[in-house]
């Protein structure tokens, strides 16, 4: 299997986001020697959940691996601080990357309340 040029990026940012003007990340994609890939996200500046409308409860992240298909990999802890950072493991080869406010982390399917996204890095 080749592995895009992209995937070897130092950092894959997310994009600038009205919903979020102030915040500012990136996605870091490597495999590890089991060929699974190790997502790390970090983002500064990013608002309180309760401070944005419509209020959730939790921001979720969320990964499309292959078309149609989109995977709930966890959520970003809410703390009072601004920065934040996420790290997980997969076995799914991840197109792109974005996160989202959610009323329960458990949830399957996306809302509309995206909050950063990656440009698609592997088609």
């Amino acid at each position: 299997i080749m592995l895009p040029l992209s995937l070897y990026a130092e950092k894959i940012p997310f994009l600038q986001s009205s919903r979020a003007p102030a915040a500012e990340g990136y996605v870091k994609v490597k495999n590890d020697r089991n060929k699974n890939y190790v997502i790390k996200i970090r983002i500064e500046n990013l608002a309180e959940i309760d401070s944005l409308e419509p209020a959730k409860q939790t921001y979720v992240v969320w990964m499309d691996i292959d078309g149609d298909i989109t995977k709930n990999i966890g959520r970003i802890n809410s703390t009072n601080q601004l920065n934040v950072s996420f790290e997980t493991v997969t076995s799914f080869q991840p197109h792109k990357i974005f996160i989202t406010t959610e009323e329960d982390e458990q949830t399957e399917k996306p809302s509309y309340n995206v909050i950063l996204t990656t440009d698609t890095f592997f088609k």
